[in-house]
């Protein structure tokens, strides 16, 4: 029977640094031989979606969390900050003096002194996530991400979600307090450790953007499996029939799949796929 299957990008279809496990790959191009069909469900909007990922072979995406849904190339479901409340975030950052970038369909547009601001805290990052000081000494801001424009007018109307680096979590909580109407969030770590705050449209989840693709193919949720590793990742989780931690993601994660494979790095979503008769007998 086709199975739809869903895939966090970062810390499960790619390691920390950006890199594609070629057991990965193969595992995708096998299963959709098979009949099966693979979107990535993320966090990041489709420019941050590098050209080696699209060469995979995908059916589609969700981004933004669930704000856009594509599907074979037809988009299904856009939704974005309005020019208004984008302006007046942007305005609130400068003021603060901290550094940001513009999650967008049509490019990262990151703010004056993002890129060394952002290369220090982005390795440390790295580290959280297993990564020793030596193997991401040479780690720069455009490593990690992809399609970031510098210099562009950063009062816009193609604005998915804005992400910027904390001075302390204070930063954060302020957020929260000074936009209400959007949802307020952090990555890089939990809780007080966390090195980025992120401002994006309520109601904004990975599940929504699910069913609104299942909807449109007419598919039953019976038939979905979602991969992820991360705290943002456990509603996608849920709501498929069957969730796959991956061995490197966090422990709210990890207690609450049905099913866990090993890390990124290890073949992890290989051996998931492989076990659970995606593959095939080949």
């Amino acid at each position: 029977m086709r199975k739809l299957v869903f895939l966090d990008v970062d810390g499960t279809l790619v390691d920390y640094e950006n890199r594609i496990p070629a057991s990965a790959i193969k595992a995708i191009r096998k299963a959709r031989e098979n009949g099966h069909l693979v979107y990535v469900c993320t966090g990041r909007s489709r420019a941050e979606m590098q050209e080696e990922l699209w060469e995979i072979g995908l059916d589609g995406m969700i981004g933004g969390n669930g704000a856009y849904v594509e599907h074979r190339g037809e988009v299904l479901y856009h939704e974005m900050i309005s020019f208004e409340q984008e302006k007046e975030v942007v305005d609130w950052l400068h003021e603060r003096g901290l550094e940001y970038y513009l999650e967008s369909n049509n490019g990262l547009f990151a703010s004056r002194r993002f890129k060394e601001a952002a290369g220090p805290v982005l390795r440390e990052y790295a580290q959280k996530k297993g990564k020793t000081a030596e193997e991401v000494a040479d780690l720069e801001t455009d490593d990690v991400l992809h399609g970031l424009v510098y210099g562009a007018d950063l009062y816009r109307d193609d604005v998915n979600k804005i992400s910027f680096i904390l001075g302390s979590y204070q930063d954060h909580v302020d957020s929260q307090k000074a936009f209400p109407e959007l949802k307020a969030g952090t990555w890089g770590g939990r809780g007080d450790s966390a090195l980025f705050g992120d401002l994006g449209l309520k109601d904004m989840t990975k599940d929504k953007g699910i069913s609104i693709l299942l909807e449109h193919l007419g598919a039953s949720q019976a038939d979905t499996i979602a991969f992820g590793d991360a705290k943002v990742d456990i509603p996608m989780l849920e709501f498929c029939a069957l969730g796959v931690a991956m061995g490197n993601g966090g422990p709210e994660i990890l207690s609450m799949a049905d099913m866990v494979t090993t890390d990124v790095e290890a073949d992890g979503l290989y051996l998931a796929f492989e076990n659970l008769g995606l593959l095939g007998g080949n």
